[in-house]
């Protein structure tokens, strides 16, 4: 069934030129429930990121470069246009439309889904195009539309958070006084679940639960699907003195919110919000002040955080030891057989929750697509030749974590042997970075992509970025990616980020090295105070990928002093057999 085409036709009749349908929720998420999964309804493009425009003869589909493999490969050219962004003369989404609508035009999408910033702004660039923002279109075609997602509500204890929510929340309407705000309302599904301690799992790999917050300087109101919080979790947040409201009851609230000094974050917050408060208050366009408070770790966070870091490790490295030593065997590994041995790796440790995003296990050419997913129909057989690339992670009550590694699985060429080498100076580049405090991730990025842009190749993606405490895997705002039009911050102690340079050949291999960095204090003297990391994921890097030849000394002294660290952190976690590879695979080079 063409859904574009049924989509088209209800354009036609509601006379609108164009619809706009995102990857979000209503709570511009990066990662969504089923329900509203409606671009990969729609398109078959099934990656997390992407904007399909749809008019009455046309449908395009805009992603990034994680992407544009994938992308073309599930969509149908016949019936969508892929537009792949960050390429020369591939227009943005809002220069696009500028083109192709006319004056009066009706330009539609369902204003839950969209955030402010992005409809402020083709408001802006748009001059004379209606805005119609009331109605979800595809909801009228979608007849077998997932429900809502339901899960129940548990708290995490204050000896993982460090922090009590009272100690939070006072932190919070400490910033909106200096603000000079009265009201901040809170859209985010990660800041929330960090604010109250709470977890929950209506996002598959992302423990939150659907919900918005008021807060004010006497109240703090939670609305959530009651049916979510149990007796305890009730008493919880009374006993806190938060009100809990029903889920869709806050639309109706807003309507109440008078001559509020109001601050909200317009990325965050959609069209519908806006446009409900906008006439009667005066609004502050401001970040959450949850976000920094939540990128910033605090000592027992970090603390546990390092803690689950090990038990990731032993995992992993327990992976790795079981595809190297069984590749030239008899037993038949794929790529789901190993991804499924990993997960049960993962859940063999103390405190496992869930893993901390779908594992991407990819063989030779599936390794180029950054976001590939193996299904029945892909499951490539691994053989005792080319690359492993294996992204994973897991989240513990006491962290997530997020490694990637790129496995040899046999001989390898020369240029296969120098791609890999390359990267791993990138990822050692970037690790001993030391800056003075004011730097941003933007700053530092470069020296990750020096070594790959000197074999002039480059990866379309960030270097890396922040790794929430048992939330989402991608957390802002700090992050490593030169490019000016993405937010950077300042890098702070406590922050943590990820490393992960690449070099991705379509139809040939990907090569991917990640570890996680802690930002420490390194010295304060006369000049300023320097930062620098801590590396903080333990599991070997594959020394059968590296031309030694092409590492300097400083380089080599890194790898020796990171294996001997990965050695001396998990070798008490392997059997006999295991630690004995670990022992080969960490020697000295």
């Amino acid at each position: 069934m063409d859904f574009i085409k049924m989509l088209q036709s209800i354009l036609t009749q509601k006379n609108i030129a164009a619809y706009i349908v995102p990857t979000s929720d209503y709570h511009s998420s990066e990662y969504i429930s089923d329900y509203f999964k409606t671009r990969a309804f729609l398109s078959g493009f099934t990656g997390s990121s992407g904007t399909l425009l749809v008019t009455k003869d046309r449908a395009l589909l805009w992603t990034d470069g994680r992407y544009h493999i994938q992308a073309a490969k599930e969509i149908d050219d016949n019936s969508i246009t892929l537009m792949r962004q960050g390429l020369e003369d591939v227009p943005t989404i809002t220069e696009f439309l500028k083109e192709y609508l006319k004056e009066y035009d009706t330009l539609a999408f369902d204003g839950k889904v969209v955030s402010t910033a992005f409809v402020l702004n083709l408001i802006k660039e748009l001059k004379n195009v209606k805005i119609k923002s009331d109605e979800d279109l595809v909801d009228q075609i979608w007849n077998n539309r997932p429900t809502l997602p339901f899960s129940m509500l548990y708290r995490l204890e204050d000896f993982y958070t460090g922090k009590t929510f009272a100690e939070k929340l006072q932190a919070v309407r400490h910033e909106l006084q200096q603000r000079k705000t009265n009201t901040h309302i809170l859209v985010s599904l990660e800041d929330q679940a960090w604010l109250y301690n709470l977890r929950a799992n209506d996002v598959m790999h992302t423990p939150v639960f659907l919900a918005y917050t008021i807060i004010t300087e006497e109240k703090c109101d939670l609305y959530v699907d009651i049916k979510k919080i149990d007796k305890t979790i009730e008493k919880y947040l009374k006993n806190n003195n938060v009100t809990i409201n029903p889920y869709f009851q806050f639309y109706d609230d807003l309507k109440s919110l008078q001559e509020k000094t109001i601050s909200i974050d317009f990325t965050k917050a959609n069209y519908t919000i806006y446009s409900n408060i906008k006439d009667s208050n005066k609004l502050l366009n401001a970040k959450d002040p949850t976000l920094l408070m939540k990128c910033i770790k605090n000592e027992v966070e970090i603390n546990n955080i390092i803690n689950a870091h090990i038990k990731d490790g032993v995992a992993f490295t327990k992976f790795m030891y079981y595809v190297k030593t069984n590749i030239n065997k008899k037993i038949t590994l794929t790529e789901i057989s190993v991804s499924d041995f990993l997960e049960e790796k993962r859940k063999e440790q103390q405190s496992f929750v869930d893993l901390s995003f779908n594992t991407i296990c990819a063989y030779k050419e599936h390794g180029a697509m950054m976001h590939y997913s193996a299904t029945p129909s892909t499951n490539a057989t691994l053989s005792n030749s080319d690359f492993l690339l294996v992204d994973s992670g897991g989240h513990y009550l006491d962290g997530t974590t997020d490694i990637t590694r790129t496995i040899a699985l046999g001989e390898l060429t020369d240029t296969q042997k120098l791609h890999f080498t390359t990267v791993l100076k990138s990822l050692i580049a970037l690790s001993q970075a030391v800056f003075l405090k004011g730097v941003k991730g933007s700053n530092l990025d470069v020296l990750a992509r020096d070594p790959i842009w000197k074999l002039f190749i480059d990866y379309k993606c960030g270097t890396g970025h922040g790794v929430g405490y048992m939330l989402s895997v991608h957390e802002a705002p700090n992050s490593f990616r030169w490019q000016t039009n993405h937010d950077s911050v300042n890098l702070e102690p406590g922050m943590i980020t990820t490393n992960e340079p690449g070099i991705y050949l379509e139809n040939k291999y990907g090569i991917r090295i990640e570890n996680e960095l802690l930002c420490v204090e390194k010295t304060k003297n006369e000049f300023g105070e320097f930062l620098g990391f801590e590396t903080i994921t333990y599991a070997p890097i594959d020394l059968d990928a590296i031309d030694v030849n092409l590492l300097n000394q400083e380089e080599k002294n890194w790898l020796n002093n990171y294996h001997s660290l990965v050695y001396n952190v998990l070798y008490s976690h392997l059997n006999e057999e295991e630690r004995a590879w670990l022992e080969t695979y960490t020697r000295k080079i």
